[in-house]
């Protein structure tokens, strides 16, 4: 990862838009009364995580040139990251995504605008070349023109030397259907890329609950090298080829206030640490300590901590 030419530690290219999330806890959207805005979108959130970590992301994405989308590029600027390669759109507005408060897997409503408009020019050979990690989610894969772009620059990037990383985080209400979802979740795994998938992902996307192994066997098979499960309060385990498996236990918490974005909290300490040159076990360990920061917290991590010191 020790490259002078690579300025850019990680590219982010997806989703960026607002969440409301339920102000009740532990009730369904039907139930819920009224709802906290925050800024939103997996690939915003890991890229913002990484900022704050001390990292230089750089966020590709596209909102739409509205209240929402002024308010992502202001938040976006505050923490110290160039939002000029958030394109805003006329046509379309800023994707919202109402999410219920929970302990568990939040249920959530997406309206999508303007967050899959994100089209080639946005990522040049240049920011491709300098780039150590190139990641994006399965959400951002699930409509074009966003899914084409991703794919083609995934590829140029890859051919550079850059590493990818994707966040499966498949659900069926983004995609026309499952077997398109598949299609493009092989092409980019083809690529090998650092994999992070939970096993709600995984039961959403198989609609079965199949054993771990048969699920790491699933994503080796396609090309990939390393697959990383989170597994909620149980920990996670990764998979290597043809390594053993590892398995680590969750940071004990006494309150989890808040499981949106702990996903995205894990993987960006998992990044954070592979770019850092650490062995897979402190990867892990990482990761781990940052979404127990987020669950202890709603919305995004805070600001009035050192997250440095606390992982470290």
């Amino acid at each position: 990862m020790k490259n002078n030419n690579h300025t850019i530690d990680i590219l982010c290219v997806g989703e960026v838009l607002i969440d409301f999330i339920g102000h009740q806890n532990n009730v369904l959207i039907n139930h819920t009364r009224d709802y906290h805005r925050y800024l939103g979108g997996s690939p915003a959130n890991v890229a913002m995580n990484c900022k704050r970590l001390g990292l230089n992301p750089v966020m590709v994405a596209s909102v739409g040139n509205d209240g929402f989308g002024e308010y992502i590029y202001n938040r976006v600027d505050k923490i110290g990251i160039e939002p000029k390669n958030i394109k805003k759109s006329e046509q379309y507005s800023t994707s919202v995504i109402f999410v219920s408060k929970s302990n568990g897997t939040p249920d959530f409503i997406p309206y999508r605008n303007a967050d899959f408009q994100i089209t080639e020019d946005q990522i040049t050979l240049e920011m491709l070349s300098q780039s150590k990690i190139f990641h994006t989610t399965c959400f951002a894969l699930s409509k074009k023109p966003a899914q084409t772009t991703i794919l083609n620059k995934a590829l140029e990037a890859s051919k550079l030397g850059c590493k990818l990383s994707i966040d499966i985080n498949y659900a069926k209400e983004l995609w026309d259907c499952k077997e398109e979802a598949i299609t493009i979740i092989k092409k980019y795994c083809a690529l090998n890329p650092l994999i992070k998938i939970s096993e709600d992902d995984m039961l959403r996307l198989f609609e079965e609950k199949l054993p771990h192994q048969e699920i790491f066997d699933f994503f080796h098979s396609i090309g990939v090298d390393t697959v990383c499960l989170t597994l909620g309060n149980k920990g996670v385990k990764l998979s290597q080829k043809n390594k053993p498996i590892i398995q680590l236990p969750a940071v004990k918490i006494e309150n989890v206030v808040d499981t949106t974005g702990a996903g995205d909290a894990f993987w960006s300490g998992f990044l954070f640490a592979y770019i850092k040159e650490k062995n897979i076990n402190d990867c892990l360990q990482i990761a781990l300590k940052l979404a127990a920061l987020k669950l202890q917290n709603v919305g995004r991590l805070p600001d009035n901590i050192n997250i440095l010191s606390k992982l470290l």
